[in-house]
C-alpha cells in the first residue's frame, strides 16, 4: 500500500504556532462576530450575594442540581403543616438556590395550596385553565391541545403591577419520556452582562402587557375582553430582589414589548440581546420529572422554559401561584 503524501500544513494539534516574522502588513485579515451576541468562554458563577453567610441546613437534606440554581430538598412530607422554623429554613434554601425541587410527594390540591400559602395569598389567574378551585391552574396537554406556555423562556404574569413572587407546581401525570421543565438564575444573568450594558440598564425601565405572549395560543376574541383588566405596566429592567438585595435582569420574551424612552429599533435591538441570556446553559438548571414531583421556584429571580418534545404524549401539571410585590 503506498503511504500518503505529506500534509503541506502541520497540524496544530502536533506542532506549536510559530510566531510569524515581523511584517507591516496585518498577520490576520479582519474579522468580527455580530455584536450584541451571546459570548463564549469563562461565566461569573455567584450562587449568593457577595456577603451572604453561607451556613448549612437543620432540618433537610440540600442536594444541588447545578452551580447556582436548583437543588433537590430531601426529607420532608409537603403534606403535613410547615413549622414556622421550618418554612424560615426552606425560605432560605429558596433565597440560595432559586427552585427547589420535591420527589414523589403526591399532593392533593388542598396540600399544595396550604404548602404554597405559607408564602403569602394565593394569586388567580383568569387567562388559563382552572383546576380544583379558582388559584390552582391546570396544564393538561395532549396531542392537538392548547400549547400554552411551552418552548419560551419567561417570568410568570409581569404584566401584573405585582407579579407573583413563586409558585408550586406538582406534575400529576408524565409522557413516558420528554417534558422536562428548565429554569435560569437571572442573577447569574445579569452578572455575566458586559459592564457598559449594566451601566446602561440599570435604571432603565420596560413595558410589560399580556397580549404578546398568550396571542401565541388564543384568539383575539378570547383576549379582547382583559384589556381593561390588565393594562400595560413598566417595570425595571433590573429589579433587586426584596429579600437579598441583589440585582436580577427582569425582561422576558413573552410579555416585555418595549424599553422606555428608546426608539423601536434600538429597543428591539437591545431586548434581544437581554432575552438571550436565560438561554445559557451555566446558567439553568433542568428537571426530569416523576409523577408526584413538586418545584417550588422564586419568581422574581427566574425564568422557565417547559419542554414539549413528548409527541402524541399526555403531559398533566397543576400550578398554584403566590401573589407578589411590586418590582424595584
Amino acid at each position: 500500500m503506498p503511504h500518503p503524501l505529506p500534509s503541506s500544513r502541520p497540524s496544530l494539534q502536533e506542532a506549536p504556532l510559530t510566531p510569524p516574522a515581523i511584517s507591516t502588513n496585518p498577520a490576520l485579515r479582519p474579522h468580527r462576530i455580530p455584536a450584541d451576541g451571546l459570548y463564549e468562554g469563562p461565566r461569573l458563577l455567584r450562587r449568593t450575594p457577595d456577603g451572604w453567610e453561607d451556613r448549612p441546613y437543620e432540618r433537610f437534606e440540600v442536594v444541588p442540581q447545578a452551580a447556582t440554581i436548583g437543588a433537590e430538598i430531601r426529607g420532608l412530607d409537603l403534606s403535613r403543616p410547615l413549622p414556622a422554623a421550618l418554612r424560615t429554613e426552606l425560605n432560605r434554601a429558596l433565597l440560595e438556590w432559586k427552585v427547589l425541587f420535591f420527589r414523589g410527594q403526591h399532593l392533593k390540591p388542598a396540600a399544595q395550596r396550604e404548602f404554597a400559602a405559607n408564602w403569602g395569598e394565593l394569586e388567580t389567574n383568569p387567562l388559563l385553565a382552572q383546576g380544583d378551585s379558582k388559584d390552582v391552574v391546570r396544564f393538561d396537554k395532549a396531542a392537538g391541545g392548547v400549547p400554552t406556555f411551552e418552548n419560551v423562556w419567561h417570568t410568570d404574569v409581569t404584566f401584573r403591577e405585582r407579579p407573583a413572587l413563586g409558585a408550586v407546581l406538582q406534575l400529576r401525570e408524565v409522557p413516558p419520556a420528554g417534558g422536562d421543565t428548565m429554569w435560569a438564575d437571572m442573577a447569574a444573568a445579569y452578572d455575566n452582562l458586559p459592564s457598559k450594558i449594566r451601566t446602561r440598564i440599570n435604571s432603565a425601565r420596560a413595558v410589560h402587557d399580556y397580549l404578546p405572549g398568550f396571542a401565541r395560543f388564543y384568539s383575539e376574541a378570547q383576549l379582547a375582553p382583559f384589556q381593561a383588566e390588565f393594562p400595560p405596566v413598566e417595570h425595571p429592567v433590573v429589579r433587586r430582589h426584596p429579600e437579598t438585595g441583589r440585582r436580577m435582569l427582569f425582561v422576558n420574551t413573552s410579555f416585555t414589548t418595549r424599553i422606555v424612552g428608546l426608539a423601536e429599533a434600538e429597543s428591539d435591538r437591545l431586548l434581544r440581546m437581554l432575552f438571550q441570556q436565560a438561554h445559557v446553559p451555566e446558567f439553568q438548571v433542568r428537571w426530569r420529572w416523576q409523577a408526584g414531583d413538586v418545584a417550588f421556584w422564586d419568581n422574581r429571580a427566574t425564568q422557565h422554559y417547559a419542554v414539549n418534545d413528548y409527541g402524541a404524549h399526555r403531559r398533566v401539571a397543576e400550578r398554584v401561584a403566590i401573589a407578589g410585590d411590586r418590582p424595584y
